[in-house]
C-alpha cells in the first residue's frame, strides 16, 4: 500500500476545499447552462484514448473524479437536466 507525502495530502485537501467556491462562482453559469457543459465534460474524460479517474495500482486519484463526485456540482446542473429533457421530450 502507498502512502500519500504530506504534499499530496496538501494538494488534494486545497482541491477539495477550493472546488466549493469554484462551483458557487460558476453557479449561475451551470444553473442556466449546466446540461451541455456537463456532457461535454464527461465525454472529454471518458473517452477511449483518456486515463482512468482512479488507479489503484499506482496509488493516485485523478483531480477529474473530485469533479465528477462533487454533489454541489451534480445538483447545479440538475435544472438544466430537467428544463432539456421536458423539451425535448425524454424520461
Amino acid at each position: 500500500m502507498r502512502y500519500a507525502t504530506r504534499a499530496e495530502r496538501v494538494g488534494i485537501t486545497g482541491l477539495r476545499v477550493l472546488l466549493w467556491p469554484a462551483a458557487l462562482v460558476a453557479s449561475p453559469v451551470l444553473l442556466i447552462a449546466g446540461r451541455p457543459i456537463r456532457r461535454r465534460y464527461f465525454r472529454h474524460i471518458y473517452r477511449e484514448d483518456a486515463p482512468p479517474l482512479i488507479d489503484k495500482r499506482q496509488g493516485w486519484v485523478s483531480a477529474h473524479w473530485f469533479v465528477v463526485t462533487h454533489p454541489l456540482l451534480g445538483l447545479l446542473c440538475l435544472p438544466s437536466e430537467v428544463v432539456a429533457r421536458r423539451v425535448l421530450g425524454r424520461d
